[in-house]
């Protein structure tokens, strides 16, 4: 049964168990494209932080782009998941070729999303890295790898579900793990929303937006 309207209802949700990160000056919510963008909004106006975006993507595996065989983030970090790579037998090439061009569609997210507003400093904060929900993890385990680079003081990954192994085995790469729904059988992120549509470029953008405008601050 799914628990949440959309997006915006689970991020609701979520920051209710956040609570204890409100009104801080250290707190920084960056939420990964498209789909945590919703969800880390409404984090971010219940908190009274600022909000800003980390972007991630997956590398398929070629021919079955759906199969995640690992994850890269801005800054050239890379994830795999060698297990799966060495079952496929995977080259190093194809490996290559797959990251080349989603660096490319990073580059092209960062100027479409950020525009020139420059990446926010992560040095001593905590983030709270934010996503609509966790399968595998490992779009997330990229996201905190990349932003374990940037010196914060701490790095909470929070999402709205998630299978209990999952959020188990984050713990091992974020400081804290806060998932507000461990359904008792997993079967994707889709189940846990009555509406889970596709998050446009501009809906995105929109969002940053008012949130850079201050409008994360003002009303809850």
């Amino acid at each position: 049964m799914a628990l949440y309207q959309d997006r915006a209802e689970a991020g609701r949700v979520l920051a209710s168990q956040l609570t204890r990160y409100a009104g801080r000056p250290d707190v920084l919510v960056l939420g990964l494209p498209r789909g945590g963008v919703p969800v880390a909004f409404e984090v971010a106006r219940a908190l009274q932080a600022p909000l800003d975006v980390l972007l991630v993507r997956k590398l398929g595996v070629p021919g079955q782009e759906e199969v995640a065989m690992g994850a890269m983030a801005s800054g050239g970090i890379r994830v795999l998941n060698q297990e799966l790579v060495d079952h496929l037998r995977i080259p190093a090439s194809v490996i290559d070729e797959v990251a080349s061009r989603e660096a490319r569609e990073l580059e092209r997210r960062e100027l479409l999303y950020r525009g020139q507003r420059p990446y926010p400093s992560v040095r001593s904060k905590t983030v709270l890295l934010v996503d609509d929900g966790l399968a595998t993890g490992s779009t997330m385990r990229a996201a905190v790898a990349a932003l374990r680079q940037q010196d914060p003081a701490r790095i909470v990954v929070a999402v709205p579900t998630a299978p209990e192994s999952t959020c188990a085995e984050m713990l091992e790469e974020a400081d804290e793990c806060v998932c507000a729904d461990l359904p008792d059988r997993f079967y994707a992120v889709a189940q846990a929303y009555v509406e889970f549509m596709q998050v446009s470029d501009d809906e995105v953008r929109e969002l940053l937006q008012r949130a850079a405008e201050g409008h994360t601050a003002t009303y809850w």
